[in-house]
């Protein structure tokens, strides 16, 4: 959404600490906690921050039934972008 591109990443034979989802926007990363929508590394530009943040509020309980799916080495669930209000 906007430009920005959204992964989760499994871990063979290890497990991630915290449910987190990697955000990607033209030369900028960020990883991004699900619970909390704060950023564990890296940096996004403002804007793209606040809308990776807000679309986490938005899909809390979805991305985290996505990690969970994931870490089980399941097919993950679309999670629908943010769009522009007309």
């Amino acid at each position: 959404f906007f430009g920005i591109i959204i992964r989760m990443f499994t871990e063979t034979g290890a497990q991630h600490h915290v449910p987190h989802l990697h955000a990607y926007y033209q030369d900028h990363k960020a990883t991004f906690r699900i619970d909390t929508a704060e950023i564990l590394a890296g940096l996004l530009p403002r804007r793209q921050q606040r809308l990776v943040e807000a679309w986490i509020e938005l899909y809390r309980p979805e991305l985290l039934e996505n990690w969970n799916l994931a870490e089980a080495g399941k097919p993950l669930n679309t999670v629908p972008p943010l769009r522009r209000e007309d």
